[in-house]
């Protein structure tokens, strides 16, 4: 029996609000790229940091949870420093020193490795964060007990963003420098990719998800879709993939005045 093809999506907040579709979550973008391919499962953790998630999936129970593909589990992304990154004074409860970062982030590879020995793997590094608009945050949300102390800076995410490239370069992975390349893309406006200062806004989904198609694309082209050169979805016959095959006949790809022909192949 053919088995269906799995994409997993690792990390924190920013992962687990990659299917919002007020947001236009990262994740929407590829479950729209994946249509009827893989299906894209987001295993994203609000407020983990590395130490915790390595604690949940090296438990039996935590590692079947987000690693459940096993050989069928063609792609995972591993998304983390936003938490760790925070300051070891004012949020020591998230902080995670940057060597074991680095540390944590190899064993979360070899997990997923372990469990899913056919993916191919894709590390992204935190994005910069909005002083501004993180303190305006913090007033909002706290009220009269905002300290108006930032518990996570910019220089503190560009160190563990240069973490992980670090990480992707000794393991041979990809890297998507989310710090770097925000900031370069759009020099004078690069707030606009967040939303609250720390979490991905629309403009930030949509930059964080032509950013992993662009990847898959490059390293990983096999695994690239290609949608309608007419109507630029991926709905249709017209939509190809190297390695991806479409599961049940597209629509437009039944006689309805034979249907049984176009799914000889499933009987």
């Amino acid at each position: 029996m053919k088995v269906f093809p799995k994409i997993i999506l690792v990390g924190d907040s920013i992962t687990q609000l990659s299917f919002s579709p007020q947001l236009y979550g990262f994740g929407s973008k590829l479950t729209d790229t994946y249509q009827r391919r893989a299906d894209v499962l987001n295993r994203g953790f609000s407020g983990y940091n590395t130490d915790w998630i390595l604690q949940y999936i090296s438990t039996s129970e935590g590692k079947e949870h987000v690693f459940p593909g096993g050989e069928s589990t063609i792609l995972i992304t591993i998304f983390f420093g936003a938490n760790d990154s925070s300051d070891p004074i004012l949020n020591p409860r998230h902080h995670v020193p940057v060597e074991r970062f680095e540390k944590n982030l190899k064993k979360i590879y070899s997990i997923a490795k372990e469990s899913c020995p056919k993916a191919k793997m894709i590390l992204i590094g935190a994005p910069p964060v909005d002083h501004e608009a993180r303190l305006e945050y913090q007033i909002q949300r706290y009220k009269e007990k905002a300290t108006g102390k930032l518990e996570r800076t910019i220089e503190l995410s560009g160190k563990y963003a240069n973490a992980a490239q670090r990480v992707a370069e000794e393991l041979n992975l990809p890297f998507i420098h989310l710090w770097k390349e925000m900031q370069d893309d759009s020099p004078n406006n690069w707030q606009k990719y967040l939303n609250d200062g720390l979490h991905l806004s629309e403009y930030g989904n949509k930059f964080v998800g032509e950013k992993i198609i662009a990847i898959i694309e490059k390293e990983y082209p096999e695994l690239s879709v290609n949608p309608c050169p007419f109507t630029g979805q991926y709905a249709n016959s017209s939509s190809k993939s190297i390695a991806l095959s479409a599961f049940a006949p597209f629509h437009d790809q039944i006689d309805h005045t034979n249907p049984e022909e176009a799914f000889c192949s499933e009987l």
